[in-house]
């Protein structure tokens, strides 16, 4: 039954997860989801296609990754209503774990926004009973790439061009901005789309609780099921350290990451589970994790042929595609940020020529920027780097002729750097590399080389 004409949310009390089917003929996912006998939801998800036949072994990690899909992406509908109550089928401790760990903290800044507090509302029961066989495949030595239109997948999939990888690009969804940087690269790519439930996009628009939710987790077992499918051996994503770092801590000590699930901790969770449970046979990792966005602005420099393709604005990945920009907006966290991560390494002209107007020249948009070092406000909830890194492109651009007059940077110099530690945003410090990652030791001499000066 759809919502009625006004969605009360405090009229559900418990949130089903339904059943989930693959289509093997269309290499389609059906994933259902309920609140009470009242609501139900359905979403598809539709995988390349084009795949081998699969043997047993592979269709059974294909089910193991799917049904992990089918709890993760239950985060978009349970967040309708929030119902303190959950059906679900039985887990094991460690599921029941990476389960509440994604809801709670991925729905972080929904619960933040909403007035909810998530931990008290989520309960997954674990069952040291259960248990789930992990399943060996042969390897086939391919990587599939994520890539997002922005910088750092740009400098991800160059990096494994560089170490010699056999590698075919992923995305879910067709957007512009996908679609042009991948075009520059020249290399294959299979792309998956996910159709959202029309249910839910009616209870939203009838008064359903609504909010930021972990698209990257959601993403991240899509690509890991069209791995499986079409025979890749790892999925290879282009998160920074920075996605670490939480935009606010509450009084009671909580922090809110926007960026969570693009963050290590959820990587480590997702690869603890996916060896114990699914399979050890294919790889997830990010392979800039141990990189600042500022170090990988400066490596994404260097790549000129992808600088008038890209885009990480936000506005060019809205989910209504008659409301999608065509490029960079100028006046968003996203386009801030990355504008302030590039400049330091850029000619003012050639950033005017990317993307339309030289932000740092906009007088109106100081408290914004600055914002993105926490002065004066929390971290921007957005998809935006370290403060600490912010500060640091600051203090570059502060002792750089070609842009210490500029507006925003002058600001800058006069009213941020006097106001943080004098160790605060070292630059040689930002650009270092961090040891704290998952990266496979063959592709290490290439990231070094890669993003280091």
């Amino acid at each position: 039954m759809a919502p009625t004409a006004v969605f009360d949310p405090s009229a559900y009390a418990t949130f089903r997860f339904g059943d989930w089917h693959f289509d093997e003929a269309s290499a389609t996912v059906t994933l259902a989801y309920g609140l009470d006998d009242a609501v139900t939801f359905e979403e598809t998800i539709a995988l390349p296609v084009g795949a081998p036949p699969l043997d047993p072994s592979r269709r059974a990690v294909l089910d193991g990754v799917l049904e992990l899909l089918h709890q993760v992406a239950g985060v978009s509908y349970w967040k309708a209503a929030a119902p303190p109550a959950l059906e679900i089928g039985p887990l094991s401790e460690r599921r029941a774990r990476f389960l509440r760990s994604v809801y709670v903290h991925g729905l972080g800044e929904y619960g933040y926004r909403n007035g909810i507090d998530v931990a008290r509302r989520i309960h997954f029961a674990g069952d040291a009973a259960v248990t789930r066989r992990d399943v060996a495949l042969e390897p086939t030595g391919r990587s599939l790439v994520l890539i997002g239109g922005g910088k750092d997948s740009v400098v991800a999939l160059e990096t494994m061009r560089a170490a010699g990888a056999d590698v075919t690009l992923f995305s879910v969804g067709d957007p512009t901005a996908i679609a042009a940087t991948a075009a520059v690269s020249g290399l294959e790519r299979l792309v998956a789309r996910r159709t959202i439930s029309p249910a839910l996009l009616a209870a939203n628009a009838a008064g359903a609780l609504n909010g930021h939710v972990p698209v990257t987790a959601v993403v991240s077992l899509i690509a890991l099921a069209t791995a499986v499918l079409h025979g890749f051996d790892e999925v290879v994503l282009a998160n920074e350290r920075s996605a670490s770092q939480g935009n606010v801590v509450l009084d009671d000590g909580t922090e809110v990451n926007h960026q969570w699930s693009k963050g290590l901790a959820f990587e480590r969770a997702l690869r603890d589970l996916l060896a114990h449970e699914v399979t050890p046979s294919v790889a997830y990792f990010s392979l800039l994790r141990g990189a600042s966005e500022l170090a990988i602005a400066r490596a994404f420099a260097r790549l000129e042929a992808y600088h008038h393709a890209f885009t990480s604005c936000n506005a060019a990945f809205r989910l209504d595609e008659r409301r999608r920009a065509a490029t960079w907006c100028g006046d968003c966290p996203k386009c801030r940020f990355v504008f302030l991560a590039l400049a330091p390494w850029s000619e003012p002209e050639h950033l005017r020529s990317v993307f339309g107007a030289d932000l740092l020249d906009r007088p109106e948009q100081t408290a914004d920027f600055l914002a993105l070092a926490g002065f004066e406000d929390h971290k921007p909830f957005e998809c935006v780097g370290e403060l600490e890194e912010s500060v640091a492109a600051f203090r570059l651009l502060a002792g750089d002729p070609r842009w210490a007059d500029h507006a925003v940077v002058r600001a800058a110099r006069e009213r941020l750097l006097p106001a943080v530690p004098v160790d605060f945003g070292d630059p040689a410090a930002v650009l270092a590399l961090s040891d704290d990652h998952e990266i496979p030791p063959r592709l290490l001499p290439t990231v070094h080389a890669r993003l280091r000066a």
